[in-house]
């Protein structure tokens, strides 16, 4: 059963586990996040990601208190948040924060 996070999020999610990346328009380090998460994504079977734009969605930024971007939440495949980073992410790190998921 998926939780309201997932259905918030106004994108399907992984079979697996899903890459949510909070981004902004002027966010140079969200361009290179979104590269990486992509290449995971696509990498690792199951695995989704969906880039949220930060401004448009302030309620949600507000209520799970992003900060920053690019940041990022690792969901399993329920919905639930079980990892989270603020920054640009490594793509080691991000295969690692997986295994959390999985």
């Amino acid at each position: 059963m998926r939780t309201g996070l997932a259905a918030e999020l106004g994108a399907g999610l992984g079979e697996r586990a899903t890459l949510v990346q909070f981004s902004s328009a002027f966010c140079a380090p969200c361009r290179a996040t979104r590269r990486v998460l992509g290449e995971v994504a696509g990498m690792v079977p199951g695995v989704t990601h969906v880039e949220i734009d930060a401004e448009a969605r302030l309620d949600l930024v507000r209520r799970l208190g992003i900060e920053r971007t690019p940041t990022v939440l690792v969901l399993d495949a329920d919905g639930r948040v079980v990892r989270r980073a603020a920054g640009q992410p490594r793509k080691a790190d991000v295969i690692a924060a997986l295994g959390a998921a999985l």
